[in-house]
């Protein structure tokens, strides 16, 4: 049986249900001929370890009872009061020197996958370190991506040893099939994406002729948007997206070169107006505007998407118009969609659709991230 340690960096949504799944598919995993042997977990201010790293791991049981008290909404330290053995809590001062230990111990030896689906700009020193030390990493979290270039650098410089295909698109295989392209050697052309689960909901909502104020206010009902919907709107997830996808291409750019299209103006910030003022009465002001250009483009034959195009040096996002009769045209909900143009992909590009949001969809991604750098495992 190859065994893979895990570590993983961040419980929230993404994080707890990848514990699940790792203890839902062990009996897949083992006709597989693959153990996953988790020896470590970490929110910010907490780390959870076994008590030898080298021969015990974190039982299906603890990760239960994590799982749980993380859905409370406490943090990881409370383990620490129901301690009964067989691991240890570490605290935040103590979190980054336990865990490079951790991959001190397993890096060159046993091997270790070190998973960051946290949302946090910390984890990245912690990264490179890990790699330097001979782990692997997975990424769902965007941030280590698409850092400074010199950050960038340091991780890029191990490809085989680095997985990120849930940073962009959630479970989909947009990573591995662009890779696959570049690797054949059919130079990539352009890339459009409706990235954004969120942002392709109100979009096509906004077809049926509904006012913007009302698709928002419904996406942030179904769950569809953060608490503050601006996190969304703002567009920087999708442009965080693009630049992953633009660096795998081997585009030297920084986020502040990516044009980015808001949809709401400056002055209804979050530094500048709540979150309830937003939604009762800063967004309503922008009804108007969006409906004209709706029905702009309806006069063309077209559609509204809020999208990500990838061309030459240049990486743009915000809303186009395209052909009602488009894959891009034709995106309906919460879906994603990648449109990727090559020279083999000329005058019909490679589609890739489904699901591009949502907590099991992107941890079934990373799942399968882990599962295959087994071949790197002894």
């Amino acid at each position: 049986m190859k065994k893979i340690a895990v570590l993983l960096m961040g419980c929230g949504g993404v994080g707890r249900h990848l514990l699940q799944h790792i203890a839902s598919c062990r009996s897949l995993h083992a006709k597989m001929g693959v153990q996953l042997r988790v020896v470590g977990v970490s929110d910010s201010k907490s780390l959870v370890a076994p008590m030898d790293v080298l021969k015990e791991e974190l039982n299906d049981e603890l990760l239960s009872e994590v799982c749980r008290i993380k859905s409370s909404g406490s943090a990881l330290s409370k383990l620490g009061a129901l301690e009964k053995g067989g691991y240890r809590v570490f605290n935040a001062s103590e979190l980054s020197r336990e865990t490079e230990e951790i991959a001190k111990l397993l890096g060159k030896s046993a091997g270790l996958a070190v998973v960051d689906c946290s949302a946090s700009m910390e984890t990245i020193e912690i990264l490179i370190k890990a790699v330097d030390l001979g782990c692997c990493v997975v990424l769902a979290n965007k941030k280590p991506l698409t850092s400074t270039l010199e950050h960038y650098d340091k991780l890029a410089l191990h490809p085989r040893f680095i997985r990120h295909e849930s940073t962009v698109g959630a479970g989909l295989p947009v990573i591995a099939s662009l890779n696959r392209i570049i690797s054949s050697g059919d130079p990539v052309n352009k890339i459009v994406g409706s990235l954004s689960g969120t942002l392709g909901y109100v979009m096509s909502e906004l077809e049926d002729g509904k006012p913007l104020s009302q698709v928002v206010q419904a996406a942030k009902t179904l769950g569809y948007t953060e608490p503050d919907p601006r996190d969304d709107l703002s567009g920087m997830d999708v442009a965080r997206k693009g630049l992953i996808l633009a660096r795998l291409l081997g585009k030297r750019i920084i986020m502040d070169s990516i044009k980015i299209e808001s949809l709401y103006p400056e002055e209804m910030g979050p530094g500048l107006m709540s979150v309830d003022d937003f939604l009762h009465n800063g967004i309503v002001k922008l009804d108007q505007n969006i409906e004209e250009r709706v029905k702009r483009a309806s006069s063309n034959g077209c559609v509204l998407r809020y999208v990500c195009v990838i061309e030459g040096s240049s990486v743009q996002v915000g809303i186009r118009e395209v052909p009602k009769d488009s894959p891009l045209g034709r995106l309906r909900g919460s879906d994603n969609i990648v449109e990727i143009y090559s020279r083999c992909y000329k005058e019909q590009p490679l589609v890739i659709q489904g699901a591009g949001a949502g907590n099991d969809t992107t941890a079934a991604g990373v799942l399968a991230d882990i599962i295959d750098l087994q071949d790197l495992f002894h």
